[in-house]
């Protein structure tokens, strides 16, 4: 199949005229295919443009409002809320992160809870863009139920995907992204269409049991990583991406990618720490020493380190698709 190299830029572009041809405003689609392509940049493609049509399709019935504009109200000194209206994540989480950074420079540590939200895409993007600004970022989303409760057999709780940043002098900053999940549902879906079977520990059958069929796991539930101690981080996640924001449990909310049920409405909690009056200024010193001991030892490598290679990578030359998906893409922006 027939391949080309599409830039960054080119694919800003492409995925922001998709977007204001499926309902969404312009400065709502800018935001969210920034995330997007950034992503895509990355090598995260299941957070990248794969998600493209489904939020179109979303915006176009009106199960995402592509035209919301976020409400932001402080309700303490270090504290803010924001309200998604029903939209996209994305738009509210970098209004958040503007407000915090002019909030911690004051407070030292500031929070943000994000409500009626959808979406966050790459949980690292967000915390990275605190770390660009010499501040530490943690991040918190819960998600659709994919997840059950330990010793459960049904779906409770999503991924619930948990993000931390930390800056670094003249260096892209030390990000750590993970979801909490065992697998992806995305990978359980390509292993039942490729007719392959998953590893073990991804995933309950319907009554409970543990299964390597990806049919049965579709049905059924995924496990979280660590077993009892990850189901136990899964639920920190959901007390505080939810609860803690007041917005719907992963059992309440909707799919991020059908086109048809009811609104996700999920939650966010993004920190944002300013290291210099904690650490009397020598947060970045003791961060080096630690990093570079760690690099010491022959193998090791940091988080995102790979992530960064393919940045710069993406960067110089565009991203590699097929002739058939960069004509679906254009496609997308010519639909009404």
């Amino acid at each position: 199949m027939a391949s080309l190299y599409v830039s960054l830029d080119e694919l800003q572009s492409l995925a922001v005229q998709a977007l204001i041809a499926h309902n969404t405003s312009g400065s709502n689609a800018r935001s969210v295919a920034a995330a997007l392509v950034a992503a895509e940049a990355d090598g995260l493609a299941g957070q990248g443009l794969s998600c493209l049509e489904s939020y179109c399709t979303q915006t176009q019935n009106g199960k995402v409002d592509g035209h919301a504009i976020p409400t932001l109200r402080k309700t303490a000194s270090g504290v803010l809320r924001v309200n998604a209206k029903g939209g996209f994540a994305y738009p509210a989480l970098f209004q958040a992160i503007e407000q915090l950074s002019e909030m911690v420079q004051f407070t030292g540590i500031a929070a943000a809870a994000v409500t009626n939200s959808h979406h966050c895409g790459s949980a690292g993007y967000h915390v990275e863009q605190l770390a660009d600004k010499g501040l530490i970022g943690l991040m918190f989303s819960n998600t659709p139920k994919v997840i059950a409760p330990w010793g459960g057999q049904s779906p409770l709780f999503g991924i619930n995907p948990v993000a931390f940043a930390a800056p670094r002098a003249h260096i892209a900053p030390l990000v750590i992204d993970l979801s909490l999940a065992q697998g992806t549902r995305g990978r359980i879906q390509q292993a039942a269409e490729a007719q392959n079977r998953i590893p073990e520990g991804w995933a309950l059958d319907s009554e409970g049991n543990p299964t390597t069929d990806p049919h049965a796991a579709m049905s059924g539930a995924m496990l979280p990583i660590g077993e009892a101690k990850g189901a136990g981080l899964v639920l920190m996640v959901e007390i505080l991406a939810a609860a803690l924001t007041a917005s719907q449990f992963g059992y309440e909310a909707g799919s991020f990618f059908a086109g048809s049920d009811t609104p996700s409405n999920v939650g966010q909690l993004i920190i944002a720490i300013n290291p210099a009056p904690l650490s009397d200024g020598g947060f970045a010193n003791r961060l080096e020493a630690l990093l570079e001991t760690i690099l010491q030892q022959s193998g090791t490598r940091l988080p995102g380190s790979r992530r960064v290679a393919q940045r710069a990578n993406a960067r110089r030359h565009g991203i590699q698709m097929s002739q058939e998906s960069f004509e679906e893409l254009r496609q997308l922006g010519e639909q009404a």
